[in-house]
């Protein structure tokens, strides 16, 4: 069984800035609503610690590895609930470029194992609008960097 949440947007300020934001985790607590800790390497193999605030419910902190970084375009983690196999999330960042001055937030993620069922509506509920909630932050704080640059 498996549940996948997408969110993405754009943004006003070239893709290199938006990058920077993203992988700055030492920030994330003045700025970011979903992700409101995040501490590790950025990069494969590197392990986070992310403090998680869904839209409804309880913070929780995750322990993900970092599987994929393509520098200025690419993140991905995997974490997981317990033993795999009974609650399993990938998550992706892709910064894509638009243009010479903009570019696009693509955030996804991919749940699988035995829990999805009973957890499908939270992942609704509670994630996904958090997921839009960090890009129009995430939005909002480029933007600005983009305009205090120019």
């Amino acid at each position: 069984m498996s549940k996948e949440l997408f969110s993405s947007i754009d943004i006003e300020a070239p893709a290199s800035l938006v990058w920077e934001q993203l992988v700055d985790f030492g920030a994330f607590s003045m700025w970011n609503p979903f992700i409101t800790s995040a501490e590790g390497p950025v990069e494969v193999g590197g392990r986070l610690a992310l403090r998680m605030q869904p839209a409804v419910g309880s913070a929780i902190t995750l322990r993900p590895t970092v599987v994929e970084v393509v520098e200025g375009r690419r993140l991905r983690w995997r974490g997981r609930f317990g033993i795999p196999g009974l609650f399993d999330a990938d998550h992706l960042f892709v910064v894509e470029p638009q243009g010479d001055a903009g570019s696009r937030l693509v955030q996804q993620e991919r749940f699988s194992g035995l829990f999805v069922p009973f957890l499908r509506r939270s992942l609704d509920r509670g994630t996904l609008p958090a997921f839009h909630a960090m890009n129009a932050a995430l939005k909002e704080r480029a933007e600005m960097a983009n305009a205090a640059h120019g």
